[in-house]
């Protein structure tokens, strides 16, 4: 990733924040604020990108996998429902591992 899209991703993610409109002006005046130099279409790809997508759930869903970063959310509560099943499976596999790996499980512990 080039310097000029982190800029413009930092951009988005500070008009964000501050609940203001993302736009490529606004993008190209807080880079120049910055003194960072970008190709010209880099400004108006990332305002169209943030028009088309929502800012947290990209944030939100960063790492997750393929295709759930493209997936639209129909909601605010079906993405937070949506959000909460696989916290429930990690949490359930976390425990389980946890289970697995217990000192009880071998017939010993450190302390007898």
């Amino acid at each position: 990733m080039s310097a000029g899209e982190l800029a413009c991703i930092y951009s988005i993610l500070m008009l964000h924040n501050d609940e203001i409109a993302i736009t490529a002006e606004k993008i190209n005046t807080i880079l120049k604020a910055a003194g960072v130099t970008v190709e010209s279409y880099w400004p108006s790809l990332f305002a169209k990108l943030a028009q088309n997508k929502s800012i947290d759930d990209l944030v939100l869903n960063a790492g997750a996998a393929g295709g759930a970063v493209s997936a639209p959310a129909t909601s605010a509560a079906g993405g937070a429902a949506a959000a909460a099943a696989p916290a429930a499976e990690a949490k359930k596999i976390l425990l389980e591992e946890a289970k697995e790996e217990s000192d009880d499980d071998m017939g010993f512990s450190l302390f007898d």
